[in-house]
């Protein structure tokens, strides 16, 4: 038997170093037999949930409102924690959970469109830190990802790559999911590892992505232990869900029809009634006041509040419905023997709830964040009430239940500050390994404790080196010492926080904070990062940080302050970035630009090209040329779309005539229509806008040629001024999820010929300077 070392991955492979003989038949000949990677034995199947844009107190296992059985199930036979937490924002926490070290250290400091070169702040994962699924890959498991992905630097998502980041370069044998902050949940961007993939079904036949993603994670189950059942497994599931945009058939939100109409302010009193109750927070925790940016429900008009009211049914009900499709996953390992043997987290939330709906909650994301949120007046939303939810929107709730669902704690998602935007309930089951049943545990404990414990658990040891790269220690601590000792010493005794120069540090039980930026209010003026003020919690005392002592302890407070500097300088947090409008310059922010110029050629083989792989169209004349071959008897179809139904453009042909349309935040389509048919053969398609003039979002006339001829124009009332979508992408030939125009659906879409290239070109009268840093990184942000 050979002796395995563990710590340098690869493993070497063995050579043989016996007699060879000349002839096999020799009665010599002796070869060790071939045998496949293990781990070492007793290493336990490995499965991690972790839902996306969940509070605390959102789900009924932790007090909230969100009827969530399964994770209730999983309780039941495990362990809740009632202090874990996260980054407080999207990609850091996913990078942090994956890698097992601290964001910045990897180089996740914020999100990856304004990506800087600052170590911290560079959104490329070092080779010093393999990941997680990397380690267990090496180590003999199989391992595959299921969801979100959102630590791929914006510049290697296209069709190009490179892939090294994307899952299948970093551990996972198999990735079925999307990549990017969000995605339509009935009409989703979808990659089979590298490949893009659209869904088999429609919304109309019942598709969901949430229930896709556990139908292929189910499916990979059954494959693994019907042709590997020796083979350990490591799950990634990680869900759209539940980030914008609120997408859950009827039947699920209609279960909590008129739950909501007492307002938010109640439902935080009945919430945290209800984990005192539990056990989820200490008798006599207190009620965080709600932020005066928050109205209160009394203040609500009566036009407004029912649609409230159905924001939070259609949250709740995709909630619940989330945590069926989890029950699934539990079944499935029930129905393959696997339970016993599998060490089950489910993390409930990346971060806390998100505030990014803006004050009242929007019908769809793109008509706030092109600065079009007048346009969504009560009156509006009121009348669309009945189709938030469904295939028609792009919703998200208003910031005030984002603040009821991280009860009892102060702020949201973003505010790394505060455990509102920090801590989450976390569960963890392993019945072979965890003897204490239905129990809380109360020990501080961190995403990057994740990675650690499962590497506990299977007895695989922290790597040395991978691929001839030392690697950086793990920065988290295994949380297997308190599984059966709930009253287990605390070993993870320090943390610092930092999420958009909102900072904070815990040491010992005592927290020292600084908010220094505001989810939902991109107005405010930053103040300078001296002027901040920081905030002292001893949360020994004071569970949910209601009481400030910084008046009362200055020097505690300054001990902690001089602690958060200490480990930005060891974790790469400094320089602190709050600039606005040079994190969007890729030249002054140091990041690679995958397009530029005022031309841009694309093939026509070249499809599902996010926004930052395209030229950019907005604010500005520009022309789209296509050359195209007609077959005999005439084509049909989209040449080249951009975005979806929410807002973007399409250059199509109708009974083989050109046509444009501008889709105005789905709020209105303008189209421009030719008058004459594409004849047969090699032709040129064009598209030439002339921009209205000076300022944004502006109209314009859209003219279009076929072979330098004019055959049509209309006029084109306004434009979208900053983003086309979070998802939906510049596609060729087609118009994948969602359409743009009313003319065809994504199935009728399909050119009937053949596009052999495509030309954008932009004019020299760009409007884009008049863009406001606010504007910018409300669309970076709102989106995460």
């Amino acid at each position: 038997m050979v002796d395995i070392s563990r710590s340098n991955l690869p493993i070497p492979q063995h050579a043989h170093t016996g007699l060879i003989t000349y002839d096999a038949k020799n009665p010599d000949t002796k070869f060790d037999k071939i045998t496949s990677l293990r781990p070492p034995e007793g290493a336990p199947n490995v499965v991690v949930i972790i839902i996306d844009d969940a509070g605390f107190g959102s789900t009924s296992v932790f007090g909230g409102p969100c009827e969530t059985p399964n994770a209730q199930r999983i309780a039941d036979d495990g362990l809740k924690f009632n202090r874990f937490h996260t980054t407080a924002l999207c990609s850091p926490s996913r990078q942090a959970l994956l890698t097992g070290r601290n964001h910045h250290a990897v180089g996740m400091g914020g999100i990856t469109e304004i990506a800087t070169s600052a170590p911290g702040y560079n959104s490329v994962r070092p080779d010093s830190a393999a990941p997680v699924a990397e380690t267990l890959n090496l180590n003999g498991y199989a391992t595959a990802q299921f969801g979100k992905c959102h630590e791929v630097p914006v510049w290697e998502t296209s069709p190009a790559g490179p892939y090294g980041q994307w899952p299948t370069g970093s551990g996972f044998d198999y990735f079925y999911g999307f990549v990017g902050a969000e995605t339509n949940q009935w009409y989703p961007a979808l990659y089979e590892g590298t490949t893009p993939v659209e869904p088999k079904k429609t919304p109309e036949q019942g598709y969901h992505l949430t229930e896709d993603l556990t139908d292929h994670a189910v499916a990979w189950m059954h494959q693994q232990k019907s042709l590997m059942p020796d083979k350990p497994l490591f799950l990634y599931f990680a869900p759209g869900a539940t980030h914008a945009p609120h997408h859950v058939p009827t039947e699920w939100s209609d279960n909590y029809k008129g739950r909501f109409d007492k307002g938010w302010d109640e439902i935080r009193e009945e919430t945290l009634a209800k984990q005192i109750e539990l056990g989820v927070v200490p008798e006599g925790t207190e009620l965080t006041a709600r932020h005066k940016e928050i109205k209160a429900w009394t203040e609500i008009s009566d036009v407004l509040k029912p649609v409230l009211a159905r924001q939070m049914e259609l949250y709740a009900g995709f909630m619940e419905h989330t945590d069926h499709e989890i029950g699934r996953i539990l079944d499935a390992l029930d129905d393959l023997g696997m339970t016993d043997d599998t060490l089950v987290y489910l993390i409930i939330g990346d971060n806390g709830a998100s505030a990014e709906g803006t004050p009242n909650g929007t019908f769809n994301e793109m008509i706030s964040l092109n600065g079009l949120a007048t346009l969504e007046t009560e009156e509006f939303m009121a009348s669309r009430i009945d189709e938030f939810g469904g295939v028609e929107s792009y919703n998200h709730y208003a910031v005030g239940w984002a603040h009821a669902m991280n009860t009892p704690y102060q702020w949201t998602k973003q505010v790394a500050s505060h455990l509102g935007g920090t801590r989450v309930g976390t569960i963890v089951k392993w019945p072979n390994g965890i003897a204490a049943k239905g129990e809380v545990r109360s020990q501080f404990t961190h995403l990057i404790d994740v990675g650690a414990t499962i590497l506990e658990a299977a007895g695989v040891p922290e790597p040395t080196f991978v691929n001839g790269i030392q690697q950086m220690p793990y920065h988290g601590v295994s949380m297997a010492y308190t599984f059966d000792e709930a009253a287990a010493a605390e070993r993870h005794e320090t943390q610092y926080f930092e999420v958009a120069c909102n900072r904070g540090i815990y040491h010992k039980g005592w927290t020292a904070v600084t908010r220094h930026s505001n989810p939902w209010l991109f107005g405010d003026v930053l103040p300078a990062l001296d002027d901040d003020v920081w905030e002292l919690y001893d949360l020994n005392t004071d569970w949910s940080q209601a009481h400030d002592l910084a008046a009362e302890q200055p020097e505690k407070l300054k001990e902690l302050q001089r602690l958060w500097m200490i480990e930005a300088v060891r974790y790469n947090v400094l320089p602190l970035d709050d600039r606005r409008i040079e994190r969007f310059n890729s030249d002054i922010a140091g990041r690679p630009q995958l397009v530029a110029g005022e031309k841009q050629l694309i093939y026509g083989t070249m499809s599902r090209l996010s926004e930052n792989s395209v030229l950019n169209l907005k604010n500005k004349s520009h022309s789209i040329t296509a050359e195209v071959v007609i077959p005999e008897g005439g084509a049909d179809g989209v040449i080249v779309s951009q975005g979806g139904a929410f807002a973007g453009w399409s250059l199509y042909l109708v009974d083989g005539k050109p046509k444009y349309c501008h889709n105005l935040a789905g709020l209105q389509r303008f189209y421009a229509e030719g008058t004459e048919a594409v004849p047969s053969g090699t032709h040129q398609v064009r598209m030439e806008f002339a921009y209205d003039g000076e300022g944004l979002a502006k109209g314009g006339t859209s003219t279009l040629f076929i072979d330098g001829t004019s055959v049509g124009d209309g006029h084109i009332g306004a434009t979208i001024p900053l983003i086309y979508s979070a998802d939906e992408t510049l596609d060729v030939g087609t118009d994948t999820g969602t359409p743009v125009s009313d003319d065809y659906t994504a199935a009728t879409s399909h050119f009937t010929g053949t596009v052999n290239w495509v030309e954008l070109e932009t004019g020299t009268d760009s409007q884009d300077h008049l863009i406001t840093a606010e504007q910018r990184m409300q669309v970076a942000t709102a989106i995460q």
